[in-house]
């Protein structure tokens, strides 16, 4: 970054107290015959545009060489699998990943990290990869982020991707950065859309300051370019019977391999369920009064085979564990069947839900930005309202 260099053996008493005098920050002292410049510094320059000639100097940065994007070919995926199964972000990020490559002419690339991955390999066709390539090994077969970080370098440097597309899940956030950082390259975290450019630089758009802007960022001196994506932000492209792409068995480096972490031992956890994998989903907000009131809301919920989710202010009241909580730092959710009881509607909130197929919002306030939203708005006292639609429910279901 650019700096201030000031030339000790034209410093006097004189010029530094003209110096110090023009500071408007007060950043440049003058103590024990030593004329310093403080981090309160603003880089202003007024120091030397106006100060005494030749004592402080200001020095740009070296110009970085321009990156010859030529040299980069390829949309690259990460599969992010458990044990060989994928996770569905990873077949959403394969369309778009098309989507974007078809734009530029270039080809869509998919890495695979683990042991044993031949059907993942072949499923990763079938969803729109031209070339998988697959780095197999013993020592893979579990997840450790400084092994994956390092065969995640070797596929980037053996074929230059353009881009990368990495999921949002646990697993995608602890590696992207790490990869991305090897690189000195940017990375974009949590994207809601992409566009690609024809000079191949990717548009990165996601909400920022609270969701009041879209930001959209480019990397257009470095490569490769890295964002985030959450799941079920894309939609998953149809599966092709016949794949006309290739799988690349690539060598494991033995350098890769080497790791501080030691894996002892394994323990399976009992699976909880997952909002964001819900078909059906009753929202609640702070438009409950008290937490006990929230059982009717988990009634509904029962009755129509789906799960019960919420809004910030509820977790912040501890009435929730934040993995129910849905929309910028919460979870992104796209169920057919979405109802939300008691929710404004603020835009944090809209941005993880907004694409459900079916939106029902329940609220008092016509005016509420819910409404702005939901494809049915009910306007009225849900307290009055659900139980008289819990009864309706139940009556209905005794006569199937």
């Amino acid at each position: 970054m650019p700096q201030l260099y000031i030339h000790k053996e034209k410093v006097t008493p004189e010029t530094a107290a003209v110096l110090v005098k023009l500071c408007p920050f007060s950043a440049i002292t003058y103590d024990n015959g030593a004329l310093g410049i403080s981090s309160g510094c603003k880089m202003c320059r007024l120091c030397v545009k106006k100060g005494p000639a030749g004592v402080v100097e200001y020095i740009e940065d070296e110009k970085k060489a321009a990156v010859d994007k030529s040299a980069w070919n390829g949309i690259a995926v990460f599969a992010d699998h458990d044990h060989g199964v994928l996770h569905n972000v990873t077949l959403e990020l394969l369309g778009k990943a098309g989507e974007l490559a078809e734009k530029i002419g270039q080809p869509v690339l998919a890495l695979l990290i683990g042991d044993k991955l031949e059907q993942a390999a072949k499923t990763l066709l079938s969803y729109g990869a031209d070339a998988v390539f697959v780095y197999e090994h013993a020592a893979l077969a579990d997840f450790c982020v400084e092994t994956y970080a390092a065969v995640f370098e070797d596929f980037i440097r053996r074929e230059k991707p353009s881009s990368v597309l990495v999921g949002a899940t646990n697993l995608g956030r602890s590696l992207a950065p790490r990869v991305a950082a090897r690189f000195r390259t940017g990375l974009t975290a949590d994207c809601t859309v992409l566009e690609m450019k024809k000079n191949t630089d990717l548009v990165q758009i996601r909400p920022a300051f609270g969701g009041n802007i879209m930001a959209q960022i480019i990397t257009p001196d470095n490569r490769p370019q890295f964002c985030t994506v959450r799941y079920k932000v894309f939609s998953a492209p149809e599966r092709r019977e016949n794949p006309a792409g290739r799988i690349v068995h690539c060598d494991v480096p033995a350098a890769c391999l080497v790791t501080s972490t030691v894996i002892e031992k394994i323990v399976e956890k009992e699976r909880e369920s997952d909002i964001s994998e819900a078909e059906i989903l009753v929202a609640v907000g702070r438009g409950f009064k008290t937490k006990e009131d929230i059982g009717m809301a988990q009634v509904l919920a029962d009755l129509l085979g789906g799960e019960l989710a919420c809004s910030r202010p509820l977790v912040e009241n501890g009435w929730f564990d934040a993995r129910r909580q849905i929309g910028l730092s919460g979870k992104t959710v796209k169920p057919r069947l979405i109802i939300t009881l008691g929710i404004s509607g603020a835009v944090q909130f809209a941005a993880g839900m907004k694409n459900s197929d079916t939106i029902i919002a329940v609220t008092q306030d016509k005016k509420a930005p819910i409404c702005d939203v939901a494809h049915y708005c009910v306007i009225g006292d849900m307290y009055k309202l659900l139980p008289s639609l819990i009864e309706k429910i139940k009556e209905e279901k005794q006569h199937v």
